[in-house]
């Protein structure tokens, strides 16, 4: 069976592009995205693709060992397998919250560990469809040389990685002093051209879409809706993992709010094709500082009535903990508002102090989470605590970045630099050398510890 498929314009105008033509919005300006064709797809049956899936999930028969890959007919059908540029994407845990979950009185809690990928975040699964369809546009003949993207600093790790990987010179875009040093050193050890800018994210994102008007350059910020061809596995492989059950809820960080529109996406899929018969609920979670689509969201509610783009203005971002979704004027609006009204979203916000403290709250029962995660966890702990969330529901929290990228915001709230209450601190303990009086103290502070 030729399974296909194209471009066609989010609202609806006609046209239809092919994958490998160098685009990113309709003639009447509307983002684009990629449809597949569904009565192809049909002709395999829903319990078929369930066991195709699960035969290939985490094998080592290339390409679809790949998280991604594995979903390859769903996902860049047209791309030869030679020209798939993968590390192993995909396939990350589903950790089961379980001590964390009955502190807050939803025991069927449930971390998507995206930050346990090549390049410590989600974003991997979108590069890899990306990178892997401009390599085949190259092997094509179409004359691209570089690709390129404005990042808070994930986007730019995953891209140059796997612009490496492929051998295509990356271009990224940085805001001067608003990444991690552990995202910045990524792309400048995969090779990438790294330009820092004296501005934020949302400057280095109209820098980018101007730079890549020269159609050799190839833009890969998720308005480019590769991208989320990737991503929507997300959505797949959970429910994979379930059994094919569905949750009842998923919440996730949101900044450039492609993320969003990607899990819906996935969902979509699943349903039009037979595979499960009902959607969750999902919920975009964002910082304070930086929060467009919750001041929207509160704005519709106020006036009883669905989200919609009318209600939304930008924001300028202010210094968020949450670097990587400081974004004040998201791209993938569109999307994310169609996205959250079919999946009867909700939009909830956390201040610095909420998401600092309930990333150290989860850390406590094993976790290890970056400030964004944190964000989704505090949102989490603000809707079961006002009874929208109830203690009998499936609930997964998307994990975005692995905490690993974001030591310094671990150290600062664990030494008191924060400005901000640390209820879960835990300095270390200062002790001499001699043994006896070393082990005196620690029974000592043994003793005193609250029970974990």
């Amino acid at each position: 069976m030729q399974y296909r498929a194209w471009f066609s314009a989010v609202d609806g105008s006609p046209g239809r592009w092919p994958l490998n033509e160098v685009i990113y919005r309709a003639p009447t300006g509307a983002l684009l995205e990629v449809q597949h064709d569904h009565e192809a797809l049909r002709s395999r049956s829903a319990s078929a693709w369930m066991k195709l899936f699960d035969d290939r999930y985490l094998r080592t028969q290339w390409p679809y060992g790949s998280g991604v890959w594995g979903k390859k007919e769903w996902v860049q059908p047209h791309i030869a397998d030679e020209n798939i540029v993968s590390l192993l994407e995909g396939g990350t845990n589903l950790f089961w919250a379980e001590r964390y979950g009955k502190q807050l009185g939803v025991p069927d809690l449930w971390i998507k560990q995206c930050g346990t990928s090549h390049t410590g975040s989600f974003k991997d699964l979108g590069m890899t469809v990306l990178v892997s369809s401009v390599k085949q546009m190259i092997a094509d003949g179409k004359p691209i040389r570089a690709v390129a993207c404005a990042s808070t600093g994930d986007t730019s790790a995953a891209l140059a990685a796997y612009g490496a990987a492929a051998g295509i010179p990356v271009i990224v875009l940085l805001p001067r002093a608003k990444v991690s040093a552990a995202q910045l050193v990524q792309p400048i050890a995969n090779g990438a051209i790294v330009a820092s800018l004296d501005t934020d994210f949302d400057g280095c994102m109209r820098v980018v879409q101007r730079l890549t008007e020269d159609p050799t350059i190839y833009l890969a910020n998720s308005m480019n809706s590769l991208r989320v061809e990737g991503q929507k596995t997300i959505s797949i492989e959970m429910v994979q993992q379930f059994d094919w059950e569905v949750p009842d809820w998923v919440l996730v960080p949101g900044g450039n709010l492609g993320n969003v529109s990607a899990i819906a996406k996935g969902f979509e899929q699943m349903i039009e094709l037979g595979l499960v018969t009902r959607r969750p609920r999902l919920v975009c979670c964002q910082a304070k500082q930086a929060n467009p689509l919750y001041l929207a969201y509160q704005r519709a509610t106020a006036a009883g009535r669905p989200l919609a783009l009318e209600d939304f203005e930008p924001v300028t971002a202010g210094k968020t903990l949450a670097s990587a979704i400081q974004i004040g004027n998201p791209v993938s609006l569109p999307k994310a508002i169609a996205a959250l009204s079919r999946y009867d979203g909700v939009v909830e916000q956390a201040d610095e102090a909420e998401l600092a403290n309930a990333a150290a709250r989860a850390d406590r029962t094993g976790m290890f989470n970056c400030p964004h995660t944190g964000v989704a966890l505090a949102c989490l702990e603000k809707l079961v605590g006002a009874g929208t969330i109830r203690a009998h529901e499936r609930v997964i929290v998307v994990s975005t970045a692995h905490g690993l990228k974001f030591t310094e915001f671990k150290t600062r709230y664990h030494q008191g630099q924060l400005e901000l209450p640390a209820p879960y601190a835990n300095a270390p303990v200062e002790l001499g050398h001699e043994p006896q009086q070393v082990v005196e103290a620690l029974h000592r502070v043994l003793d005193q510890r609250p029970a974990p």
